[in-house]
């Protein structure tokens, strides 16, 4: 596709989501409970649909189809623990939210252990989405960069900002009753894009419905459970466990996410919710990996040289036709934004309800005008994390470990929801923040030194030792039982 054909269609998809954003905002008085809980008026199965895309960010589309030559299916027992996660969100942390009637679910630790416990938890949040959601759109925008702008002679500034200002054209007025709407239509096209890339490789592969099944399994590249190596980061169990836990504390304990489950009009609809969305979700993970397989083999019978990230992008844009680059644009496109603007709308919300406490302190007139100017500064935040890490370090290996960092922000959240839970003690709140960034920091060594030390390496199952080190350090500074 030419630099201009992609860049009409980014104008035109983001002309299509502010009409979005106009019908869905048209119909309601702007306040902040439409913003931040659309009300709780949000139909279950279209908050189901809309988080699979707010799910699978433009990093999963593009690298989960790019793991398949090195690592076979071996992302698949994740998701298959992802099962287990989500049902534990469904039967514990969806009642106790609903129960306590809970904005952002964060203040469930200040009612349990005390202001400062509550802080913790939400800076940990705050700073886990600004850095994670921001560097991961940057890695799409750096794809987009390279295929149109750069091309047109555009700066990436320009780019950056406009994209932002775009994301909060749409989102300024009504907030998560906008995103419930746009994330659903933004996972359409996702899956819409994946169907056709599949058919559209398929038939060039010869493939067919009688043998497409057969091909699949009979793939050196579809090899999926792996128990033979404990010591291997794609060992079943590991990888299984981590999946479950990643669920419940990265949905389950992100207030992005479960912001838009506390948009359902009851705890049985969003329970319903939660179930539905498990089942799409493992579908839709599986024809990613499908389509992983057949792209790496049509790159091995044409001897093309494209491997890992890079996979779907040159077969998309060099090989298979005008249909698939286009479908790779729009499913990219939708990845990544459908990712960022419940990002900016949840951080604004953790910001207003848990720092700030504007509930708290202000009438609903002073609020509204509060929370507009806290989401216009993290739009500039946004602007600001994406262009430093553009220009101040520009490696792909040191955004890694920060993506990888911002990951072992939750495992404080672990500890401190396991802590309230499923035990009866209070704690020492002052000390709470210590031992939340203590966790974070021995786990940072242990995952640098393990390989020396032990002759072990870490993969996702770093989360749960940040967890349990976070609930050792609680135990030691419990006061009293409640």
């Amino acid at each position: 596709m030419q630099p201009t054909s992609i860049l009409l269609l980014i104008l035109g998809y983001f002309v299509l989501l502010i009409g979005f954003s106009y019908f869905t905002g048209k119909s309601s008085v702007e306040s902040n409970d439409s913003f931040f809980k659309a009300n709780k008026s949000s139909p279950w199965y279209l908050v189901a649909f809309g988080m699979i895309g707010a799910s699978l960010s433009g990093v999963t589309f593009i690298s989960v189809p790019g793991k398949v030559e090195a690592s076979g299916f071996a992302y698949f027992q994740i998701v298959l623990g992802y099962i287990i996660g989500y049902f534990v969100i469904a039967t514990v942390l969806l009642p106790l939210y609903y129960k306590l009637n809970l904005t952002s679910i964060y203040t469930y630790l200040g009612e349990r252990f005390g202001r400062y416990t509550y802080k913790t938890g939400a800076w940990f949040f705050i700073l886990s989405r600004t850095v994670g959601a921001n560097l991961r759109l940057l890695l799409v925008a750096n794809v987009l960069q390279t295929l149109v702008f750069d091309p047109l002679n555009i700066p990436y500034w320009v780019t950056v900002t406009l994209t932002i200002l775009l994301i909060w054209l749409y989102t300024w007025k009504s907030g998560i009753k906008t995103i419930i709407w746009t994330d659903a239509l933004q996972t359409l096209f996702m899956l819409i894009a994946v169907g056709i890339c599949i058919v559209t490789v398929s038939e060039d592969l010869g493939l067919n419905i009688s043998n497409f099944s057969t091909f699949i399994a009979e793939s050196s590249f579809s090899k999926t459970f792996f128990l033979d190596d404990i010591s291997s980061t794609k060992y079943f169990w590991k990888q299984f466990l981590s999946g479950a836990f990643i669920a419940i504390v990265m949905t389950g304990l992100d207030q992005d996410m479960m912001q838009k489950n506390l948009t359902c009009k009851s705890l049985k609809e969003a329970q319903k919710n939660m179930f539905w969305f498990t089942i799409v979700l493992t579908i839709a993970n599986f024809f990613f990996l499908v389509l992983g397989l057949l792209f790496t083999e049509y790159a091995l019978k044409y001897n093309i040289d494209a491997h890992g990230d890079q996979l779907f992008a040159i077969l998309a844009n060099e090989h298979l036709g005008l249909v698939v680059a286009f479908s790779f644009l729009l499913g990219l496109i939708a990845a990544a934004y459908s990712s960022a603007d419940s990002a900016l709308t949840s951080l604004t919300t953790s910001f207003s309800i848990d720092i700030l406490e504007i509930e708290k302190k202000h009438n609903e007139t002073e609020q509204i005008k509060i929370r507009k100017k806290i989401h216009l500064c993290f739009v500039a935040l946004s602007i600001v994390v994406i262009l430093f890490f553009k220009y101040g370090f520009n490696d792909a290996s040191i955004i890694d470990k920060v993506l990888k960092f911002a990951g072992f922000t939750y495992g404080p959240l672990l500890g401190l929801y396991s802590f309230g839970l499923f035990t009866n003690w209070k704690i020492k709140d002052k000390l709470a923040p210590i031992v939340a960034i203590g966790a974070v920091v021995i786990s940072l060594i242990l995952n640098a030194k393990a390989p020396d030390w032990l002759g072990y390496t870490f993969g996702f199952e770093i989360l749960l030792l940040n967890g349990f080190l976070t609930f050792l350090g609680l135990v030691l500074i419990r006061s009293q039982k409640n």
